[in-house]
């Protein structure tokens, strides 16, 4: 970086001391999140963090921007004090981004305006012309299409493995990413997963995938989208992940009233991510941040209800003659999948794939008879919801992609809330009485 390229990495306004033990135990992260990061002290004594509508901040002195800037250059060591402008960052984020870290115990955190954000900048980060990123298979449609429509376009090419790949197949993958990289003056980029997979639940390996880039001589970030169970049934960096992503607008924020993305990892991964992001913009506005963390106060109450609930609608539906099966990971039946679960996750999740005896009119059929369940994309609500992927999210995937990742037309995605699971059950019933 040049001595006039001005780097706003990180500034901080530093609150008390945090009490993160308390008679050397751990506090959990369901207590952290009722105050970590917040010094009411610094906001006139609200309890509560006030949301900051503003887009810059006052120095004390013209000598304190001075120092400011001293610091963001880098003609001064030790980086920059306080805050300048919040596309760079504010409080309302500061605080969300601490509280994020704690969930999947990671040094850093970075919130964005979506999920897909969040995924843009981190790919356009690490990625050049002649590079290769490797994806597992199935990914969210809007993920695989940046990297296989738009990221193509600036000369950046990718090699895809399924989710449930094993060591040697995923070792057989990278080799041939590398080759490609060599031909095309490049790199192997990123290593990118997500797990489980939208719309089938499929499972990858992550300790696989982190052996497979250790073993191959890679210093590529192996990232992972941790949507469906994260933050309370699987922190992947335990597994070996490097980074971890979130559609913050799912689980994270659970009401279904916001829309918002975020990243996690060692803080080595995350500014450079940071620098794009403040020279793009992108990052969360202060008033869903300060929604975001109003969710993370419940998330692990919303989440563990759903998960209830879910066991218990899917123990219904296994048994019903109209259901051919269930994409739950309560139910797994391939032992390899069984595996990565007992090994990766904390829980199933309370998000499933439904697959129906017949085709897209069944499936129409029992979408349109559903009473409580809401027919919408999405999922993580304090709301039941569901959808048909084949017609709706996957619409755009190529039909013989969409039958190699198993998203056949008989296949609906449900994503079970904090309703009475009872009357859950009795919504399907009903439902499934008009296929």
């Amino acid at each position: 970086m040049s001595d006039h390229e001005i780097d706003p990495t990180s500034p901080r306004m530093a609150p008390k001391q945090e009490v993160t033990k308390i008679a050397g135990r751990e506090l959990k992260p369901s207590t952290l999140m009722m105050g970590h990061g917040y010094d009411p002290v610094l906001s006139e004594g609200s309890l509560k963090p006030p949301i900051f509508l503003t887009s810059t901040f006052a120095f004390p002195s013209a000598a304190d921007g001075k120092r400011h800037f001293e610091g963001i250059t880098g003609k001064r060591p030790g980086g920059a004090d306080g805050l300048v402008y919040s596309r760079f960052n504010a409080p309302n984020q500061e605080i969300l981004e601490d509280r994020l870290a704690i969930w999947d115990g990671a040094e850093d955190a970075l919130s964005f305006s979506s999920g897909m954000t969040a995924i843009c900048v981190l790919l356009l980060t690490y990625a050049e012309r002649g590079d290769v990123i490797v994806h597992s298979g199935p990914l969210y449609a809007a993920t695989e299409g940046f990297v296989a429509k738009w990221m193509s376009r600036w000369g950046v090419s990718y090699v895809d493995f399924p989710a449930g790949a094993t060591r040697e197949e995923i070792d057989a993958v990278l080799a041939t990413a590398r080759a490609k990289a060599d031909e095309q003056g490049g790199k192997v980029a990123m290593v990118y997963l997500e797990s489980p997979g939208n719309p089938t639940n499929a499972l990858v390996d992550v300790e696989a995938v982190r052996g497979a880039v250790d073993d191959a001589g890679l210093e590529c970030p192996v990232a992972i989208d941790n949507t469906f169970l994260g933050p309370l049934w699987q922190r992947p960096l335990d597994q070996g992940a490097d980074i971890v992503c979130y559609s913050l607008t799912k689980y994270v924020g659970g009401h279904s009233d916001l829309v918002a993305g975020s990243i996690a990892g060692a803080k080595k991964w995350m500014d450079p991510v940071r620098m794009l992001r403040n020279t793009m913009g992108g990052i969360c506005d202060p008033n869903t941040a300060w929604m975001l963390l109003r969710s993370l106060e419940t998330v692990e109450l919303r989440m563990s209800r759903a998960g209830e609930n879910a066991a218990k609608v899917c123990e219904f539906l296994a048994r019903h003659p109209k259901v051919e099966g269930l994409g739950y990971l309560g139910m797994i039946k391939d032992a390899r999948q069984q595996d990565i679960y007992d090994r990766h996750c904390k829980g199933a999740g309370s998000t499933f794939s439904l697959l129906l005896k017949g085709g897209e009119a069944e499936c129409f059929r029992f979408l349109d008879s559903l009473n409580i369940a809401k027919l919408a994309v999405s999922l993580g609500g304090t709301e039941t919801l569901a959808s048909h992927p084949a017609s709706m999210t996957h619409l755009s995937v190529p039909d013989e992609r969409k039958t190699a990742l198993g998203i056949g037309d008989n296949l609906i995605r449900i994503s079970i809330g904090i309703e009475d699971p009872d009357d859950l059950i009795a919504d399907f019933e009903q439902a499934l009485e008009a296929v």
